[in-house]
């Protein structure tokens, strides 16, 4: 009978030490910590998995024991739908279980530990060069992207046509989060568009003769094409366009249709007649009114320079004969046509010298 008793105490023992051997592992992993001295940024994709994560913090020798690294996550219940895509600042010395619990999503959809990143695009000539520069910083292809802003059911929820649709998008830095897809970010640009077109905004449109946002940043976009150096020029172009507008002149702007030509007219120096001959719905050589949409993506403050354009009789610009970037602007043709012919002599020299001639 005292033997049966030893045995069974004995198997008791080594039952209770199985199962606190698996407590105690978990307990030893819960407090490990990790081996980086610095703080490290990790973008993870949850779509890897628990083992993954934990071989790839092992590579990068963030972690020393992956095995109780996983351990514990499974203990911990994370699966892939429960960790989150993102971007995280891995801190040094931290616990295996922080460490897991910052990767664990919230009632947010969001890591617990993961951070905004800096999402900026300025100085974009169309959409998909926007896309371009938006995906280096969020977990989202271009193509995937560009092909969800010019599907039907988007451009019709923001009654946008694919022409005017560069309207809706407000060059800045916004932050977001990594993982941010691209429904999630075409609802922020909307939501930056409407707050940015805000009562005395949408005011002055009426009052500069402009129907929608759209067309102030088409014009603001013509503006902008047609001077890039001098900011103080902006408000005096764009009163000079409203008043071929409000007259009823061709707007007759070169960047309107070089931007017909794509790429092709890129670093040509002389935009001849035959250049003008395009036929092209941007041509405002040989449409009326605006064009379509933007000719790229201008600044808010170009926008705002075309909402408080100057008071200005002008209808005619042309660049001053010098490498100031500035212009001569004129109210008639006769004035205009005298400011012309100095540039085109002005220019004609500048080539003779690069040419050596």
């Amino acid at each position: 009978m005292f033997r049966k008793l030893i045995a069974l105490g004995v198997i008791g023992v080594i039952i209770g030490g199985y199962f606190a051997k698996d407590k105690i592992t978990l307990f030893i992993a819960a407090h490990k910590s990790s081996l980086n001295k610095g703080v490290i940024e990790y973008y993870f994709d949850a779509s890897i998995g628990l083992d993954s994560l934990a071989a790839d913090l092992f590579a990068k020798e963030v972690i020393e024991y992956p095995k109780s690294f996983v351990l514990l996550g499974e203990y911990k219940g994370l699966n892939n739908n429960r960790l989150a895509s993102g971007k995280y600042l891995l801190k040094p010395n931290t616990s295996y279980k922080d460490i897991l619990n910052g990767f664990t999503i919230n009632s947010n959809g969001n890591g617990n530990a993961e951070v905004e990143v800096d999402v900026t695009f300025n100085n974009c000539k169309s959409i998909e060069q926007l896309v371009g520069k938006v995906s280096k910083n969020l977990f989202v292809d271009s193509v995937s992207l560009l092909n969800y802003i010019k599907s039907d059911s988007v451009l019709k929820k923001y009654g946008f046509t694919w022409e005017q649709m560069p309207a809706l998008f407000i060059p800045n830095t916004y932050r977001m989060f990594y993982d941010t897809d691209a429904s999630q970010f075409v609802t922020r640009m909307a939501k930056e568009f409407k707050n940015f077109w805000n009562v005395e905004r949408k005011g002055k449109l009426k009052e500069i003769g402009l129907n929608s946002p759209s067309e102030a940043v088409t014009l603001a976009s013509i503006v902008y094409s047609e001077q890039t150096r001098v900011k103080k020029e902006w408000p005096i172009i764009a009163g000079l366009y409203l008043n071929r507008l409000k007259k009823g002149i061709r707007l007759q702007s070169d960047p309107t249709f070089k931007f017909c030509w794509g790429d092709k007219l890129d670093n040509v120096q002389r935009l001849l007649a035959k250049h003008r001959e395009i036929d092209c719905a941007y041509n405002t050589y040989k449409i009326n009114g605006l064009p379509p949409g933007p000719i790229c993506i201008p600044s808010s403050k170009v926008v705002d320079a075309v909402l408080n354009r100057a008071e200005v009789k002008y209808i005619f610009m042309c660049a001053k004969p010098d490498y100031s970037g500035e212009h001569n602007f004129a109210v008639n043709g006769l004035v205009h046509g005298r400011n012309a012919r100095l540039f085109q002599k002005w220019i004609a020299n500048e080539l003779k010298k690069q040419n050596g001639k």
